[in-house]
């Protein structure tokens, strides 16, 4: 059998919290996840998916994922049920995550330039090497030569191969 879930999404609220009586971390949080096409109104829907993360990772989660935040979420779904205070039977289905990963810095969330801010906290892999510097964003527009300050290389339509 195969339950697998990925998602991406951002947060609605900031993830609530809580500790069991054992004392393992626990955080719920739901995750707005666009759909790929537009209704008859010409918007974009989402869909509010309930999420529950465990140990560490919500402890991680709950201190750097906040309201807004787009987040990669990897889980299953799994569903419960209970019987509420007027006697009806509940049935809840839900995202058990097993690991995240912040997908923007909360720089550019903001709206802001620079800095660094760790993303992946569902690898157990080290990190080599120091983290970029705060003053340094990579520039990703065409308004450069990606090889320098050089003049235009030529290139006659002979030596084109097509």
């Amino acid at each position: 059998m195969i339950n697998n879930v990925v998602l991406v999404g951002r947060m609605t609220r900031d993830a609530e919290l809580r500790y069991t009586p054992q004392n393992l971390a626990v955080a719920t949080f739901t995750l707005a996840v666009n759909r790929n096409f537009k209704n008859q109104n010409g918007e974009r829907e989402a869909d509010f998916i309930n999420c529950v993360i465990w140990r560490q990772q919500a402890e991680n989660l709950a201190n750097w994922a906040k309201k807004g935040a787009l987040v990669g979420v990897t889980g299953r779904i799994q569903t419960r049920n209970y019987e509420n205070q007027q006697g009806q039977r509940v049935y809840v289905t839900e995202i058990l995550a097993e690991s995240f990963q912040l997908l923007e810095s909360r720089a550019s969330r903001e709206g802001q330039s620079g800095g660094y801010t760790p993303n992946n906290f569902g690898s157990s892999a080290p990190s080599f090497g120091s983290p970029e510097p705060a003053n340094q964003v990579p520039n990703f527009s065409r308004d450069e030569s990606p090889f320098g300050a050089t003049n235009p290389m030529d290139i006659s339509d002979d030596d084109l191969p097509f």
